[in-house]
Formats: C-alpha cells, sequence, structure tokens
C-alpha cells in the first residue's frame, strides 16, 4: 500500500508542479503526517523532491523526472481519462481511489505534446451528472467501501461469502452465498451468485454487511456474465406481478416511457405518427403512474382494467378542479 501511495505523490507532483503538504494529504486521503514521512523517504531513495518555504511554498520535483508511453494515442488517453470521470466508487465495486490513482499513471505516462491535450479535452466533457435539466438529482445507491471490498475479495478469490442481506419487506438475514461476478445496471450494482444451488441475484445495497469466507466456492472456473445476466433478466421479467401494457406514445415523450418501463417487448409506427409499444411495468400501479405522467402524450389500449384506473383518476381530477373554491 505505501509503495502504491509513494508511486501517487510522484505522480501528483509531475502533474501539477508544487503542491502544499495539505493538499497531497487531501488527495492522497492520508494524514499531513504520512506525507512528511513519505517525503522524506522519497528523498532518501534518491528521488529529487525539494521543499519550498513561504506564503506560496510546497514540495516540488526537479524538472525532466519522467518516463512515456508512446502507445497510447490521443483518443485512447481521452477514452481512459471519461472513464475515470464517470465511474464512480459504486460502479466499478469499490475501486475508485485505485481507479484515479491508475488515471494519474496514464496522464503521466502520455507524452508530453498528448497530456495537455488529452487533459484538456476531458474537462469538455460532462459524463453522468448528479441532477438532469429538469434540476431532478439522480438517484443513486451507495454500498460501504467494507462490505463492498469484502464482496469483491470474494468474487475474485473464489471464496464463498457470507451476507446480511435486507430483502424487500423481510427482516435482514444471513446468508452464505458462491458468487458468480458482479453486475452494475444504471448505476446499481448486483451480485450474481448461487445459494444451495439456486440462482441468486442480490442488490448490493441491501447488503447491510458481508464477510468472505475460506472456503471455495461452487462455481465454474469461466463464466459468460453477459449471458446470465440476460437470463436472469428474462426470469425476472416474466414472474412476479409484472403487467404489459399496449400503449400509443407521442414519439417525442417515447424516451421518458422507456425510462420508467422495465422492457421494451415491441415497437411500431401507428398511421397517425405516434409510436405503438408493448412494454412491461413492475405492476398495474407502477404503470397507471409512468402513464399518468404522460398526460394527453400517451394512452394506454390495454388492458382494460389500466384504462379504467387511468380514467377514474382523471374524472377524479376533474371533479375536484371544476368544484368552486
Amino acid at each position: 500500500m505505501r509503495a502504491d501511495r509513494l508511486v501517487s505523490l510522484v505522480l501528483l507532483l509531475r502533474q501539477r508542479g508544487r503542491l502544499t503538504a495539505n493538499t497531497l494529504a487531501r488527495e492522497l486521503e492520508v494524514s499531513t503526517r504520512t506525507v512528511l514521512r513519505d517525503i522524506e523517504a522519497l528523498s532518501t531513495a534518491g528521488v529529487p523532491v525539494y521543499a519550498e518555504r513561504g506564503r506560496h511554498g510546497g514540495f516540488a520535483l526537479s524538472p525532466g523526472f519522467r518516463t512515456e508511453l508512446t502507445g497510447l494515442n490521443h483518443d485512447e488517453a481521452l477514452a481512459a481519462l471519461l472513464t475515470a470521470g464517470w465511474a464512480r466508487g459504486e460502479v466499478v465495486f469499490g475501486l475508485g481511489s485505485a481507479l484515479a490513482s491508475a488515471m494519474r499513471k496514464v496522464l503521466d505516462a502520455l507524452p508530453e505534446s498528448h497530456r495537455a491535450t488529452a487533459s484538456d479535452a476531458a474537462q469538455r466533457f460532462l459524463v453522468d451528472p448528479e441532477t438532469d435539466l429538469l434540476s431532478r438529482r439522480l438517484a443513486t445507491e451507495e454500498v460501504p467501501d467494507t462490505t463492498m471490498i469484502e464482496v469483491r475479495r470474494a468474487v475474485l478469490a473464489g471464496h464463498k461469502l457470507r451476507i446480511h442481506y435486507a430483502a424487500t419487506g423481510q427482516t435482514p438475514q444471513w446468508r452464505t452465498v458462491d458468487p458468480i461476478g458482479l453486475v452494475t445496471v444504471r448505476d446499481r450494482a448486483y451480485l450474481l451468485a448461487t445459494r444451495s444451488g439456486e440462482d441468486r441475484t442480490y442488490r448490493l445495497s441491501r447488503v447491510l454487511a458481508a464477510e468472505e469466507l475460506p472456503e471455495p466456492a461452487q462455481r465454474p472456473n469461466r463464466v459468460d456474465l453477459d449471458r446470465i445476466w440476460r437470463e436472469r433478466s428474462a426470469q425476472f421479467l416474466s414472474g412476479g406481478d409484472h403487467i404489459t401494457v399496449l400503449v400509443r406514445v407521442n414519439p417525442t415523450r417515447r424516451e421518458e416511457l422507456l425510462d420508467t418501463a422495465l422492457a421494451v417487448r415491441a415497437e411500431e409506427p401507428d398511421a397517425d405518427g405516434w409510436l405503438r409499444l408493448e412494454v412491461t411495468f413492475q405492476d398495474s400501479r407502477h404503470a397507471e403512474w409512468a402513464l399518468w405522467q404522460l398526460s394527453m402524450d400517451a394512452e394506454a389500449l390495454s388492458p382494460q382494467s389500466l384504462r379504467t384506473s387511468l380514467r377514474d383518476r382523471a374524472a377524479a381530477v376533474a371533479t375536484r378542479y371544476g368544484a368552486s373554491s
């Protein structure tokens, strides 16, 4: 761990020039005292780091202390830097700080001509901001680092995993599972596993605690996570109280409809320029809520029970606003 921190410290000084001990401590997530010890260790090892005193002082490296990676072109470097900006900690399964460290090394290793342009270009892109155009905060699910680390270790080591899981509407319980892999979808992270030989999918935000066990997991040596995820998604959509709705929608509101639906089973243009879609919702209440948001830009064609619910809701609103205040 200390060796990685020392490398990160050198890279920070290479890329930003003179930095104070407080700034280095904040970037490396350590104490100022630890930074000073690391600076001393680098100097002892022959790294040309020196201190400048005064109001604008700090630590800096002698010019010319670097290596270059010439095999990475500008677009590849830009893609890597944008990935670092997009991949928040929960998305990369607790590897946020490691990703940041890796990106510092990538940027530092670029040739001088690539480094400046890639760094500047990365500032011109904003991927996955916290709010959308309507100023709504985008919901993200956070998983404690300690929990994520245990889950990740068990997945990579092929060991059994003990999790304290809070399923919807149930009292949290401890379960021992055989982890298969980790999947992230729309800022939600899932653990694919088996339990007593049965397929299980766990949302990581509902894992209250986790413990890697020494016993080997019962799982195949090779795995196709994409195939497994498709199969489990199809199984999920075909079970429970899900409802399939035939709906006409104004093309300008199509994306809003798809953002709320679980799945789209069919889509075709309608005669008047609208779209006719067959979509699946969690249940009838979910379907009613989603279509109500679209107001006059959508019409549920079936099932009849949904049309009736929407008609009754519209009648209740009309009655409310039709009465004298």
